[in-house]
């Protein structure tokens, strides 16, 4: 059986996020190359499973689509025709939409699709909702807000690409990020607003860690990679400089679990590049030190100051770091890369001077893990290691 994923905005990520918990990435339609294949603005690909016990759907569904922070839908192939599958529903109304990845994907494609399902099955005595296509592809929104999640069997929304037909069974709850992300009683937006997407993001590419794993963030802020660290079922540990910080740390994750027997999270104040960590410590997932906000393109002279900074504390932090966690520990880091005239960031030139700490750096090269928003100043730059 095939699956597939619709990934985000920035697919070189997701795909990262989804290789990291072993999910092979392949491109649709398949050329032999693990590339994504771009569709209106979206990437669709197929997904081959790790081995485990569990039915590989319910893998998707109810394990990794509520985790994923780069996967926006996941889907499964329908065997024979897509009529077919929709003559076998259950009795009663059905709610139809359609999303188009194939290579001749539009709009008027897609609702097309859509309008001749509806059609044939009226003929056959079956009430058809069509939820409106505004593009080839349906928006995550549109999907979850008309129940299209793949909970109730008769609430569908197919994709289609050049190589078949698959139905989807998880979407990404976007109203859920935003309730938790908003909801929160303690929040500060001067210092910056970590998404909840990416926080997950972070922990995911430390790769597959057992139940229970106990996860650091020493630059912990107000929380929010702590909260989703419990979220996924770990256990969360987070340091800061800012006593500040550490209170709305607490207040944020008490507000998540409530009273519990057993906290499954502490946090404490202190300074990463020289404090000393309790044990256990399993993975390491956080956004470093960005330097100051910026409202517009720094100027050279600015620049160099400011990656002076950063790069001193990150390495600081680092170097303190290494002595207290075992070899092969996970350790994933957002540094700070500025926007400069021609579009592109520069990045904190320090991977060398990581390497030498005695850190493996996984992604190198970096290519597309840079995790912003249109003409954002200060970006966040993905770096994966793990100690030697």
């Amino acid at each position: 059986m095939k699956y597939l994923a619709v990934l985000g905005r920035q697919p070189e990520i997701s795909i990262a996020e989804l290789e990291a918990l072993g999910l092979e990435c392949i491109q649709i339609p398949s050329s032999g190359r693990v590339r994504p294949a771009h569709r209106h603005g979206r990437t669709a690909l197929s997904l081959a499973l790790p081995r485990s016990e569990m039915p590989a759907e319910d893998i998707l569904n109810s394990h990794l689509i509520n985790r994923l922070g780069g996967t926006l839908k996941l889907a499964v192939e329908i065997p024979g025709q897509p009529l077919d599958y929709l003559r076998n529903l259950p009795e009663g109304k059905i709610t139809l939409g359609v999303s188009d990845y194939s290579d001749r994907a539009s709009r008027k494609s897609a609702t097309m699709e859509a309008l001749k399902f509806k059609k044939i099955l009226v003929r056959h005595g079956r009430s058809v909702r069509v939820v409106e296509n505004k593009d080839a592809t349906l928006s995550t929104a549109t999907s979850l807000h008309n129940g299209l999640s793949g909970k109730n069997p008769k609430k569908v929304e197919l994709i289609k690409t050049d190589k078949g037909w698959y139905r989807v069974i998880g979407v990404q709850d976007i109203d859920a990020y935003a309730r938790r992300d908003q909801a929160r009683p303690a929040r500060d937006a001067k210092v910056g607003m970590l998404p909840p997407k990416l926080a997950q993001i972070l922990i995911n590419l430390c790769g597959p860690l057992p139940d229970g794993a106990r996860i650091l963030d020493p630059f912990c802020g107000t929380g929010v990679v702590l909260q989703e660290a419990l979220l996924m079922g770990y256990r969360a540990y987070g340091t800061d400089i800012s006593e500040r910080m550490v209170e709305y740390s607490e207040k944020n994750l008490r507000w998540l679990i409530g009273e519990t027997e057993e906290d499954p999270f502490s946090v404490s104040q202190g300074d990463a590049t020289s404090f000393t960590w309790t044990q256990p410590i399993d993975a390491v997932a956080c956004e470093g030190y960005l330097g100051r906000p910026m409202s517009q393109i720094p100027p050279e002279i600015k620049l160099k100051t400011e990656k002076q900074e950063c790069g001193g504390i990150m390495l600081g932090f680092l170097k303190n770091l290494f002595g207290q966690i075992k070899s092969g520990t996970p350790v994933v880091v957002a540094m700070p890369a500025w926007l400069r005239e021609d579009g592109h960031y520069s990045r904190l030139e320090i991977l060398d001077e990581i390497e030498e700490l005695g850190y493996n750096v996984n992604n190198k090269s970096r290519e597309g893990l840079i995790y912003a928003r249109e003409g954002q100043i200060v970006a966040r730059d993905i770096i994966i290691l793990r100690k030697n």
